[in-house]
């Protein structure tokens, strides 16, 4: 339950991170958000870690990178055992960008759906897809909530149009 109220809390500063963030481009190597570094330069406490390494990703979508904080489940450590992986991503519903997986992941002890909120990293084990939520899903059945990217996921995500190749990765 803590975790949820935790989403909702992340889901309601992405929504504000919107209402004041521009959509700008810029050129040169990929950049991290400003607050996906601060709360790696702050050491966050909510840091999740397996066996004492970080389950921070970092999600690169052309020059960006959104950081992304894995929960700490038969899933999540199922995916950090595949990366670095490079994914094809198509845009469903306006709500998701999902990419097949080349190895299922484990679903022991996931609830049999999920309610997925703006900036949630997910995984539908019906299509073994990886999933980054930009826009309110409703809960369905096969979906296991992974983590949570950074306040301005799913702005980042969100402003990919189309199809998009994400590079997955361990954070350093």
């Amino acid at each position: 339950m803590q975790s949820r109220v935790v989403a909702g809390a992340i889901a309601v500063s992405s929504v504000l991170a919107l209402a004041a963030c521009s959509n700008d481009a810029s050129s040169g190597p990929p950049t991290r958000s400003a607050g996906a570094t601060s709360a790696i330069d702050e050491g966050s406490t909510n840091q999740q870690v397996e066996n004492g390494e970080s389950m921070r990703i970092d999600i690169q979508m052309g020059e960006r990178i959104v950081v992304g904080t894995l929960n700490d489940s038969a899933s999540s450590r199922d995916l950090l055992a595949q990366l670095p992986l490079t994914l094809d991503m198509s845009d469903h519903g306006s709500v998701e960008k999902t990419g097949p997986l080349p190895i299922e992941l484990s679903t022991d002890e996931a609830p049999e759906s999920a309610d997925p909120n703006p900036g949630d990293i997910g995984y539908y084990a019906p299509g073994n897809d990886f999933v980054l939520y930009y826009g309110n899903q409703s809960a369905f059945p096969g979906i296991v909530i992974l983590g949570t990217m950074d306040e301005t996921g799913s702005q980042t995500v969100g402003s990919m149009d189309g199809d998009v190749t994400v590079r997955v990765s361990r954070s350093e």
